[in-house]
């Protein structure tokens, strides 16, 4: 499978290779299951209210049961009285949904072949950003036809992450700590030459 190649202005330079792990199946269920997990695995999960046991204060009965002409109480801290605790509130929990780690991998590469198999992935060269510049990184995307794109780098790029951080809907991040989530929620998805190269020794072993 191929990819078109620029240069880091965005110069077209031919087309690459992309690695085998672009041919993968498009296992849309798998997919459904590993954006689920990485979703609910961001989740804090901290919320919480006090129930009419840990509100302060209640312990005594606001007025005698009978001859009163009002309805018994037994606690001002009832869920009905002001300041009274919560019912079914939300508590601490945890969120997290595990998936192995082989269908981890399987996700990535089915959401690497589905953008491959919608011709919505670039190559650049390399990325010669000697400081950041917004206009700078907005011109090569605009130039790759790749606005909104995930840039994925073999090593940190600095400056390139500082330069595409304000773009709507564009972001960078390097290819250890590519996944699923990441391709899926970007419409295109820009490589560098040794991101490219990563992935391939990683679908090698």
């Amino acid at each position: 499978m191929k990819a078109p190649r620029y240069s880091a202005v965005g110069e077209a330079l031919g087309e690459a290779t992309l690695p085998e792990v672009f041919e993968s199946a498009v296992n849309e269920a798998l997919l459904h299951q590993a954006v689920v997990a990485y979703m609910a695995n961001q989740r804090q999960g901290t919320s919480a209210v006090k129930t009419r046991a840990q509100v302060r204060g209640g312990g005594r009965k606001p007025w005698r049961q009978k001859h009163t002409g009002r309805a018994r109480q037994g606690s001002i801290r009832s869920p009905h009285w002001r300041k009274g605790g919560i019912v079914f509130g939300p508590s601490p929990r945890d969120y997290r949904l595990a998936i192995p780690a082989r269908l981890k991998r399987q996700a990535l590469a089915a959401a690497l072949a589905q953008r491959a198999n919608e011709g919505q992935v670039r190559v650049v060269s390399e990325l010669a950003f000697e400081a950041p510049k917004t206009q700078q990184m907005a011109a090569l995307l605009e130039a790759v036809g790749a606005n909104g794109a995930l840039l994925v780098t073999g090593q940190l790029e600095r400056h390139a992450v500082l330069s595409i951080r304000n773009l709507p809907g564009a972001s960078a991040m390097m290819v250890r700590d590519l996944n699923a989530y990441a391709v899926v929620s970007h419409p295109c998805l820009v490589l560098t030459d040794d991101a490219l190269a990563a992935l391939g020794e990683a679908s090698g072993r």
